[in-house]
C-alpha cells in the first residue's frame, strides 16, 4: 500500500497479503533483452516447494516425465503464502499456470515433449521445499545447495554422475553433486524415521496419481507410466 505520508510504496505492509511484490523499469537490468525473446534452452528447470518433505531436491526428467510434471503442475501451499492457509496443502495447477490456458492442456505438453526432442534438451525437477520432514520437523532445502544444484545442472556436471531411479516419485536422481552432501540428495535419508518417509511419499504419489486421472484419456501411455508408482 502506499503510505499516506510520504506517498510511496509501504513493502512492509502486511494489510492484503504476507507477500510482497514490487516493479522495476526493464532498463535497471543492464544486461535484459528487450525483446524478451532467446534461443532454445539447453535446460528446463521446472521448479516446485514440496511441503511434505518426500520429493528430492533435485531430479532428472525423461521427456515423458517431464510431460507428465509439466502436466501435473504440482507445489505445496504453506502458511505465509495466502491468508488462511496454517498447514502445508498440495495444489496442482496444470501446466504451472492453470487459469491462463484457452487449449486442452495436453497440446501445450505434447509442444514442450517435441521441443526436447528436437533440441536435446535436459529436463530437471528442483524443489526448494523441506527436507528432514514437512514444516515443524524438517527444514526448508538450504538455498546453497540449491544454487550448487543448479550450477551442476546447467554447466553439466551432472551429465556424468551416477544416477538412481526413485522407488516412489520414479523419477531420477543424481547420487552425487559438486558442494551438496550425497546424504541431500536422497530425501529419505534425511528423515530419522524412514518408515514416515515412506507413508509420506507414498500419499504424496497417490495425490500426484488420482489429479493425473484428469489427463490420461488424452496422452500417450509412455508419459502416464512416467509418474509416480503407488
Amino acid at each position: 500500500m502506499l503510505d499516506p505520508d510520504t506517498r510511496e510504496m509501504d513493502l512492509d505492509d502486511m494489510t492484503y497479503t504476507e507477500n510482497t511484490r514490487s516493479s522495476y523499469p526493464l532498463s535497471f537490468i543492464p544486461n535484459a533483452v528487450p525483446s524478451g525473446m532467446a534461443g532454445h534452452p539447453k535446460n528446463i528447470v521446472m521448479l516446485t516447494a514440496d511441503a511434505f518433505g518426500a520429493m528430492p531436491p533435485i531430479a532428472r526428467l525423461t521427456p515423458e516425465g517431464a510431460m507428465y510434471h509439466f502436466l501435473s503442475g504440482y507445489t505445496a501451499k504453506v502458511a505465509g503464502t495466502e491468508r488462511g492457509v496454517t498447514e502445508p496443502k498440495a495444489t496442482f495447477s496444470t501446466c504451472f499456470g492453470a487459469p491462463f490456458l484457452p487449449l486442452n492442456p495436453n497440446v501445450y505438453a505434447k509442444m514442450l515433449g517435441e521441443r526436447i526432442a528436437k533440441h536435446n534438451s535436459r529436463v530437471w525437477l528442483v524443489n526448494t521445499g523441506w527436507t528432514g520432514g514437512p514444516p515443524g520437523v524438517g527444514s526448508r532445502m538450504k538455498i546453497a545447495y540449491t544454487r550448487a544444484m543448479l550450477t551442476a545442472a546447467l554447466t553439466g556436471q551432472l551429465d556424468n554422475v551416477q544416477y538412481r531411479k526413485h522407488a516412489i516419485f520414479n523419477i531420477d536422481i543424481p547420487m552425487t553433486c559438486p558442494g551438496v552432501p550425497d546424504s541431500v540428495l536422497d530425501a529419505r535419508t534425511t528423515w530419522p524415521d524412514k518408515a514416515a518417509y515412506d507413508a509420506q511419499a507414498n500419499k504424496l504419489a497417490a495425490m500426484f496419481v488420482e489429479n493425473f486421472k484428469t489427463f490420461e484419456k488424452d496422452v500417450d501411455p509412455a508419459v502416464k507410466a512416467a509418474g509416480p508408482k503407488v
